[in-house]
């Protein structure tokens, strides 16, 4: 019998433009949504108007170079600003995360009841918005009507201004931590949830106490979930504006150019000056970036066990 040649199956390429095709909605999405806007904000923070011709002359766009961030710099209104901002981080950044574990943990352990009711007790301030959680905390405030204030009057007890100019700072960053325990913790106690049940009843065996196998085993495992959590967190603190635009009109403690985005929309739309804004917007975000990137850098190695 004679032999019967083989066929070799060339393998089969696949994907092709597939890939790219399905890519393509996402990829104009972002080139209209993030790089132009962020292209646009670069060429305008490098230009002013000027008046040329004479006393009446006719304003006109011209280059001026990086004339608008040092000016956005040597701004002593938005350097306060950002020292404001700093302290609003210092704040909130690691209340907000110390809470949202503390939370997760204590749902997450053996004794917990009412794990569901709690879970969406605890979430329920995140869904509130930012300016509708203002305004209501702005009326908690309020000496006139704030029951707060009210309740310790009652009791004897000294009632504190919380939109004095010692205290405002304080106030706007309890806000923040009310709206953002909830989602932070939703991300721990999910990453709880996945982690595997042997080690745990293994270190009860062993007889471990629910706060060690809480310190040493839940937390060092989920420090991923933490520097994730830390991160968002650190950027919606540098990025803050909804709040205390919302108090400004109740206090005199709460300056147009409080924070920085505040000082950014009063040179665009209350100076009409979109050029100095648009320089004080890239060194917004260059800011954000680069301290962002400095704590993941720090927290990457014992976090994921990456050099870098």
């Amino acid at each position: 019998m004679s032999a019967v040649p083989l066929r070799v199956r060339r393998p089969r390429r696949e994907g092709g433009a597939a890939p790219y095709v399905l890519m393509l909605p996402a990829i104009i999405l972002l080139v209209l949504f993030l790089l132009v806007p962020i292209g646009y904000t670069l060429w305008l923070s490098l230009r002013a108007s000027r008046v040329t011709g004479g006393g009446l002359g006719l304003r006109k766009e011209t280059f001026v170079g990086l004339a608008n961030y040092a000016g956005a710099i040597t701004d002593s209104a938005y350097a306060q600003s950002v020292v404001r901002m700093l302290g609003y981080g210092v704040i909130v950044v690691p209340v907000m995360l110390g809470l949202a574990l503390l939370f997760a943990l204590l749902l997450d352990s053996q004794g917990a009841r009412l794990k569901s009711f709690t879970r969406l007790g605890i979430f329920l301030p995140y869904a509130v918005p930012g300016v509708i959680a203002s305004l209501l905390w702005g009326f908690l405030y309020l000496p006139g009507v704030s029951p707060i204030r009210a309740t310790l009057e009652k009791i004897g007890l000294p009632a504190p201004d919380f939109l004095g100019p010692d205290t405002v700072l304080f106030s706007v960053a309890n806000i923040g931590i009310w709206g953002g325990v909830g989602f932070n913790m939703i991300v721990l106690y999910t990453a709880l949830r996945g982690l595997p049940e042997e080690l745990q009843d293994a270190a009860r065996v062993d007889g471990a106490s629910e706060l060690q196998i809480a310190l040493r085993i839940k937390v060092p495992l989920i420090a991923p979930a933490l520097v994730m959590t830390g991160i968002f967190s650190l950027i919606s603190s540098l990025q803050v504006f909804s709040e205390p635009s919302t108090l400004q009109p109740l206090t005199d403690s709460i300056s147009f150019t409080w924070v920085p985005l505040m000082t950014i929309y009063r040179d665009a739309f209350v100076n009409n000056d979109i050029y100095t804004a648009a320089a004080a917007s890239v060194l917004l975000a260059a800011g954000t970036l680069a301290v962002s990137l400095a704590v993941l850098s720090f927290l990457q190695k014992r976090a994921f066990g990456e050099d870098r």
